[in-house]
């Protein structure tokens, strides 16, 4: 027994026994720590939203957002799914915003029609130079019968917005803050087609002698000037 005894202590490591660090089990999904992650869907989403303006939603695949991007597929489908999963975020987080953006004027000028349409018109224009997609891509996917983004965004939203819209310069019409003869439920597209309808097609202009020193300053000052005093000359 002693010499068993003798014999065990002798394997015994002389001083402290070491711990052994406890390592955390990774948890599932994307390894942490990568602060690129933003950026790299922020990028994605960028891409999709010019590519969806120049081609149209239907006829871009996930794959071509992917190379356009300079990323892999894989990466993109660690994002979004699916093109419905990235539709949905686009409208979160890019059109949702704006939507309430280009829609406050009205809200502003309750009580002014004139101010609130001049705004409109400068606010969809501002829009337009911040973001180079979008008059493209509202007038293929949402004022076009059949757009994808139009279809997605009624599901969402319904017509709610746009109702209330009309009440309003119908309500002003009555009270003799506006012009009679506007018809009311055409406000908005007359707007549009002042401001989104030639920023979208600017690109066909550059080598237009007329039109192709226009700036968006221009189709603002051009859209309002026909809103509020139409084509005939002004009053003394």
């Amino acid at each position: 027994m002693a010499t068993a005894r003798s014999a065990a202590s002798t394997l015994k490591p002389k001083g402290r026994t070491p711990r052994v660090p406890v390592v955390p089990p990774r948890r599932p999904g994307r390894p942490t720590g990568s602060a690129r992650g933003p950026e790299q869907r922020a990028r994605l989403i960028d891409v999709a939203l010019e590519l969806f303006a120049r081609r149209g939603i239907l006829d871009t695949t996930l794959g071509e957002i992917a190379r356009e991007a300079g990323f892999t597929p894989a990466m993109v489908h660690y994002y979004f799914k699916t093109r419905e999963q990235l539709i949905d975020v686009l409208i979160d987080e890019r059109f949702v915003p704006l939507r309430v953006e280009i829609g406050s004027p009205f809200e502003a000028h309750p009580d002014d029609p004139v101010a609130g349409i001049t705004q409109l018109a400068r606010r969809l224009v501002d829009v337009s130079s911040r973001y180079p997609w979008f008059p493209a891509l509202w007038i293929r996917e949402v004022i076009t019968e059949g757009g994808l983004l139009r279809q997605r965004m009624f599901e969402r939203f319904g017509d709610a917005h746009q109702r209330a819209s009309v009440a309003a310069i119908a309500r002003w019409q009555k009270a003799g803050r506006l012009n009679p003869d506007i018809e009311p439920s055409l406000v908005f597209l007359t707007v549009l087609g002042l401001t989104i309808l030639p920023l979208a097609t600017s690109k066909m202009w550059r080598n237009d002698p007329v039109r192709k020193s226009l700036t968006a300053d221009d189709i603002a000052r051009h859209a309002v000037a026909l809103l509020t005093h139409g084509a005939g000359p002004l009053r003394a």
